[in-house]
């Protein structure tokens, strides 16, 4: 029997319309027409020609037969153009598949075929890797040529048909489509692909406008910030923040490369409010000349993901003029779902013990509804001591739909109700959760499990020290012990025993490595540290010792 509730009460157009980012182009530029929008360099748009440029280039798409479920790949720098692509793709229907352009030909030939790509909208300056791409590739897509009219660039014209002419051709109130269902697709990224080929994860509608909106609440960013491009927009679509802007009716600075000079102009140029950045983002800014350091009106938003700063970097960032919020998640979750949620009284705390709260990753978005720290095997939630490990998981609307075209992982990675993120934490007594390690990643030296980020943290408070790794060495008495990769400040004068004698102060003596590897850290074109390149090294280096 239904609920008095239900009886004659049904979802109709007047009061159901499925959740999407795209509305809040719509709205900004209904209700603020002239705000600007996008500044690229010299060039300022306002909401009202934003909207437009995207209606007329949804039309210029839909005019070539792209619809529902067509796939659209973009490779673009942080310009104009791909701010773009996030509207006028969904609003024809289509799929928005952002590449990473830092990958290289094969890669990139791969995700064309596998997303089954029919229009490439591609930025001249990369058409060399483009084109040895396309050889590589099955599909034959339309190309579209983009030429940043602003900051030109060197390269050649794949294709016949040039962004900026198609864009003029195509009609301002074209009746952009809204999704059938917030569960239709919206975006493809794929993942980093470390460990074989790239899986390619799916967004939806429902979940981009949650994740986008959450940004907004859990940031406490207002109406009308502004918000610099130093967060590729190919990296989990920017974090959803190409739509979070239009939410707040925000100012977007672009930027085609993170430069200290022009992030630091840009800063006090534009009265930046906002931006966010993976460390290295953190050491750019702080490494800058300082004729080229600007004094900041007020205080800005810094958003950092992967491992927490060390509190010497935080300190610095503060002396800077920027206040730095700790984020987490993954390509499968929009970017971040889960954030360092600061407590004011925290503040009154010594500098030692903020800076141990700001190392863990925190607690859920808004938009998230389950985080939780569980036992795999038992899906139940660990004990919340700071000191049980398990697994992260996630569940909610802000979950991708699934890998494409790979069920198998799709539901490897949802099995039990919940999203299995693979990286290992603990969780404290108020909820907040710890990353320890990735599952592949942690040590066990004669059945001792040492955490891989415990050893990296202390190693990172050593003030020679700019960045280290650390993976699991091969040993023949322990099956595994500790090596360390570390990058040392420039003049540094650190031996491998100064180091140890440091571990020894924060490490039981089983944690400390014994080994030390001093170069350059190997990296994913992302930034993400490639252990196992890093792992491959150290079975060879401990072959080479005999251990």
């Amino acid at each position: 029997m239904p609920s008095i509730f239900d009886r004659d009460l049904e979802q109709n157009q007047a009061n159901h319309q499925p959740l999407t980012p795209i509305a809040f182009l719509e709205r900004a530029a209904t209700v603020f027409p002239n705000h600007i929008a996008v500044i690229h360099g010299h060039m300022q748009v306002n909401y009202a020609d934003f909207y437009r440029r995207c209606r007329q280039f949804a039309s210029v798409l839909a005019d070539r037969g792209i619809g529902r479920g067509d796939t659209v790949s973009v490779m673009l720098a942080n310009t104009p153009a791909m701010l773009e692509a996030h509207y006028a793709v969904p609003m024809c229907g289509a799929v928005l598949h952002s590449i990473n352009t830092r990958l290289d030909a094969g890669v990139i030939g791969f995700q064309l075929d596998h997303g089954e790509c029919q229009v490439l909208i591609t930025d001249t300056a990369f058409s060399e890797t483009i084109a040895a791409a396309l050889g590589q590739a099955s599909v034959e897509p339309l190309i579209i040529d983009y030429m940043d009219p602003v900051f030109p660039q060197p390269g050649d014209r794949l294709g016949s048909h040039d962004y900026e002419e198609l864009m003029a051709s195509g009609d301002a109130d074209f009746p952009w489509l809204m999704p059938l269902d917030e569960w239709d697709a919206i975006t493809l990224n794929y993942t980093s692909g470390t460990t074989g080929d790239p899986k390619g994860v799916v967004y939806h509608h429902r979940g981009a406008c949650l994740l986008a909106s959450g940004n907004a609440i859990m940031a406490s960013i207002p109406k009308h910030a502004v918000y610099l491009w130093t967060l590729p927009m190919f990296h989990c679509n920017g974090w959803c923040f190409p739509w979070t802007m239009s939410a707040i009716t925000g100012t977007h600075i672009c930027l085609r490369e993170v430069r200290a000079d022009a992030i630091w102009a840009a800063l006090a140029d534009h009265q930046v409010t906002h931006l966010c950045g993976a460390p290295v983002v953190m050491s750019t800014i702080l490494a800058a000349e300082e004729h080229h350091k600007r004094k900041l009106p007020k205080s800005v938003e810094f958003f950092t993901a992967a491992a927490p700063p060390p509190e010497s970097v935080l300190s610095e960032m503060r002396e800077g003029g920027f206040n730095v919020t700790h984020l987490y998640g993954l390509t499968e979750v929009y970017g971040p779902a889960v954030v360092n949620d600061w407590h004011s009284e925290w503040d009154k705390l010594p500098s030692v013990e903020q800076a141990t709260l700001k190392a863990r990753q925190g607690v859920r978005y808004q938009a998230l509804e389950g985080l939780d720290v569980l036992d795999p095997e038992t899906m139940k939630p660990v004990p919340r001591d700071g000191q049980t490990l398990g697994e992260v998981m996630f569940r909610g609307n802000v979950v991708m739909k699934g890998y494409l075209k790979n069920r198998q992982a799709t539901e490897y990675a949802l099995k039990g109700g919940w999203f299995h993120s693979g990286d290992l934490g603990v969780v404290y007594a108020d909820g907040y959760i710890q990353l320890k390690d990735r599952s592949k990643d942690i040590i066990i030296s004669g059945g001792e499990n040492i955490s891989s980020i415990e050893i990296e943290e202390v190693l990172h408070k050593h003030p020679q020290v700019v960045a280290a790794a650390v993976v699991a060495m091969p040993h023949s008495k322990w099956g595994e012990t500790p090596c360390a990769f570390v990058e040392l400040a420039a003049n540094a004068k650190v031996s491998m025993d100064d180091l140890i004698d440091w571990s020894k102060q924060y490490l039981a003596s089983f944690k400390v490595p014994r080994q030390f590897v001093f170069d350059d850290i190997v990296k994913t074109s992302t930034g993400k540290v490639q252990k196992f390149i890093l792992r491959e090294q150290a079975a060879k280096l401990a072959e080479e010792l005999g251990i």
